[in-house]
């Protein structure tokens, strides 16, 4: 049973949830069907029996399935964008810089929700509102990791921001990989490998000003 149906047996017949945990319940279960499906597959009729509404319920929130998509896609995409810059504010230290956030993308390709295949493996690309989205979080995830370092190196914003699509773009690959591997090597020695590689690439180039040594 999942956590919705869970909920929704727990829940004494005729009560009415608040709105924002309605529309909260009817984000879950339209991810559970968009991640199982596709978003050309699912149908509103599907996510309405998922959460165990009617149709005019979910209507109500949502006024059409790619309103639903949207708005998932919102919630997921905000998610790594703070994961990543977190990472990056968790430490002053670049090579435990790097490590964090690297483990941040093989956190959220690993989130048992799948929602990163909303994101990183829509079927739905095609559609300017998803793609809109999906170059937003791989522009702010880059924007966040060059604004390091620009600072810490002297680079330019442009050589900065070559440089952070690079590990960005390592970081979500190889974690989707990793991920499509049956997690055959565990996740902290992966994102070990991984931080390793981008380490050793990065710390090339020197901390900006002579009087700082590099970690």
């Amino acid at each position: 049973m999942t956590a919705i149906e869970q909920t929704e047996a727990a829940r004494p017949r005729g009560t009415r949830l608040p709105r924002r945990a309605r529309r909260n319940q009817l984000l879950g279960a339209a991810q559970e069907v968009f991640v199982a499906q596709g978003y050309h597959a699912a149908a509103m009729d599907d996510i309405a029996e998922r959460a165990g509404v009617s149709k005019p319920v979910l209507y109500q929130h949502f006024p059409g399935k790619l309103d639903l998509y949207l708005a998932l896609l919102d919630q997921h995409c905000e998610a790594l964008i703070q994961a990543v810059r977190n990472a990056l504010a968790s430490t002053t230290d670049n090579k435990q810089r790097v490590r964090a956030t690297m483990d941040a993308y093989f956190a959220y390709v690993e989130d048992e929700g799948g929602a990163f295949r909303l994101v990183f493996e829509s079927d739905l690309t095609n559609e300017s509102a998803v793609r809109e989205r999906v170059d937003k979080v791989t522009n702010e995830c880059a924007e966040a990791i060059c604004d390091v370092i620009a600072e810490d190196t002297g680079l330019s914003r442009a050589e900065s921001m070559l440089l952070a699509s690079g590990l960005g773009g390592l970081a979500q690959v190889v974690a989707r990989a990793w991920l499509n591997s049956d997690r055959s090597v565990p996740r902290d020695e992966a994102v070990q490998l991984l931080a390793s590689l981008a380490w050793r690439g990065i710390a090339g180039f020197p901390l900006h000003g002579s009087e700082q040594q590099q970690h």
